[in-house]
């Protein structure tokens, strides 16, 4: 009877995993904009994401040949 008990558990647990590994999560969008108080050229990731956050989006970092500041928001 024991023996039935953990293979059936084992059993479920399979299913379950496998079940996981088949439907990934699903992430939320994150969209970009160009922030409206940051100046000059964007050098510091660390800079542009505080100008970012102050500005009420989640993170930021610069980005591209002209070096812009580009905000984050998730979920759009």
């Amino acid at each position: 009877m024991e023996v039935k008990a953990t293979a059936c558990a084992l059993l479920m647990f399979l299913l379950f995993s496998a079940s996981q590994l088949m439907m990934p999560g699903v992430e939320a969008r994150v969209c970009r904009y160009a922030s409206r108080s940051f100046r000059g050229l964007c050098f510091s990731d660390t800079n542009c994401a505080h100008v970012c956050q102050t500005e009420g989006f989640n993170g930021g970092h610069c980005h591209g040949l002209r070096r812009r500041c580009m905000c984050l928001r998730r979920g759009c």
